[in-house]
């Protein structure tokens, strides 16, 4: 029963604030953040930065992974004709090498993921004062980031691309 209440409540200051927001003629602006971390020349850009920084580490890491995958082959076949002490010592070579390209992938992720954040928020502070902005300067009283449904009359993203450089 108090839910009720509340849910009453609740509606009632809902449609008293949008009948209120009609009168004073507010202005407002909606912008898609996911448009602008894919879309912008700046997201771009980052992600290209990113690459270009990652590469290296990555293509050294694939090559190490393929000459494990090699070495293991390459031990499974000939495994019938070593010693007991010669496949011991190479099984134990072998998993030692695994563990240590599994966590070198490990680290490459998480050094990337870190440096994909930084970039993120880097764009995201450029984003939110390109949005300021507008806001200021075309009187916009709010301007909300993602919405479930906007009209095409009140999405700025477009404009936050061109002026987000």
């Amino acid at each position: 029963m108090q839910k009720k209440w509340l849910a009453v409540a609740l509606v009632s200051a809902l449609v008293c604030s949008a009948a209120t927001a009609v009168q004073a003629e507010v202005k407002i602006g909606v912008v898609s953040t996911e448009v602008i971390l894919r879309d912008s020349a700046a997201a771009q850009a980052a992600s290209k930065k990113l690459e270009q920084e990652f590469s290296k580490r990555d293509k050294e890491l694939n090559a190490a992974g393929q000459r494990l995958k090699n070495d293991v082959e390459r031990f499974e076949k000939n495994a019938g004709t070593m010693t007991e002490h010669e496949r011991i010592r190479k099984q134990r070579d072998l998993a030692e090498r695994d563990r240590d390209f599994q966590r070198r992938q490990r680290e490459l992720r998480e050094d990337f993921n870190q440096r994909r954040n930084e970039e993120l928020q880097k764009l995201l502070r450029q984003a939110n004062t390109v949005i300021k902005n507008i806001a200021q300067r075309e009187k916009y009283d709010l301007i909300l980031q993602e919405a479930i449904y906007v009209n095409p009359k009140i999405d700025i993203t477009d404009q936050v691309l061109k002026e987000l450089k």
